[in-house]
């Protein structure tokens, strides 16, 4: 059965997320802290779990029945919902949380709106500023995948400004080990695409042309072979962490 949702096709897409997209305990330590001391959390767009604090009482919203039925045991089970229409009354949780997800929303202005309407505290949002993504350098083998990445992806300031005032926007560092799979963590570990798993837990691939993606692979394969893609990014896989397009934003 088809299981679409937002953009996304998670019947296809999910399938490898509790494998590979896994919480990166750094990122989460920034996402927890942000937080605050609240107790009671709604996270739209839960998917799996991925960044839920064990700690509070999270309420997961998910419109995947792919992804929802991921959710580990010991996590709440997620509710069937979709961000621009919470089913939850003004002001009634400490905070909200949306990891990775708002460029999934049709309206993500109306599921932000959301958000800021049913938490009384902090909403927090882990996202990618789409002006960033040619820091990676694997947009110079596959630019379809910035462009189509870069379109999806809400303004960094049209986030803030439907937040309202004082939210902040901070950039997140993806470390060198990072174990949450999006594109940027395999920064230093060029390999890992090769992998069609790997490949497959990033919504972004299914957007490109036919044909697209297989050759980007062929010469990514190619260029490791042969020793040129250490060449020109040999450096990063001792970097320790990466300065991309990974960012914490967050409205008190």
């Amino acid at each position: 059965m088809t299981q679409v949702t937002g953009d996304t096709d998670y019947g296809l897409v999910g399938a490898a997320y509790t494998r590979i997209r896994r919480t990166d305990p750094r990122i989460a330590a920034l996402v927890h802290a942000a937080l605050g001391d609240a107790r009671t959390i709604v996270n739209v767009g839960a998917g799996a779990g991925s960044y839920e604090p064990l700690d509070r009482h999270v309420l997961p919203v998910e419109p995947s029945p792919a992804m929802r039925a991921q959710r580990p045991a010991h996590l709440a089970p997620a509710l069937h919902g979709v961000a621009e229409h919470l089913p939850f009354d003004d002001d009634s949780v400490d905070a909200a949380m949306a990891m990775v997800t708002v460029h999934q929303w049709p309206d993500a202005e109306a599921g932000l709106r959301e958000m800021r309407r049913v938490a009384r505290g902090p909403v927090v949002v882990l996202t990618f500023d789409g002006d960033e993504l040619d820091r990676l350098w694997l947009m110079d083998y596959v630019p379809e995948l910035r462009v189509a990445e870069a379109a999806r992806y809400p303004a960094v300031d049209t986030i803030t400004r439907t937040l309202g005032p004082g939210t902040r926007v901070r950039p997140v560092p993806v470390p060198i080990d990072c174990v949450d799979g999006f594109t940027e963590a395999y920064y230093a570990r060029p390999e890992a695409f090769l992998d069609p798993a790997v490949r497959r837990a990033q919504s972004a691939w299914t957007f490109l042309e036919p044909g697209v993606e297989e050759r980007a692979m062929a010469t990514l394969a190619a260029d490791l072979t042969s020793g040129a893609w250490d060449e020109r990014y040999g450096s990063l896989r001792t970097r320790p962490e990466f300065h991309g397009a990974v960012r914490l934003i967050v409205s008190p």
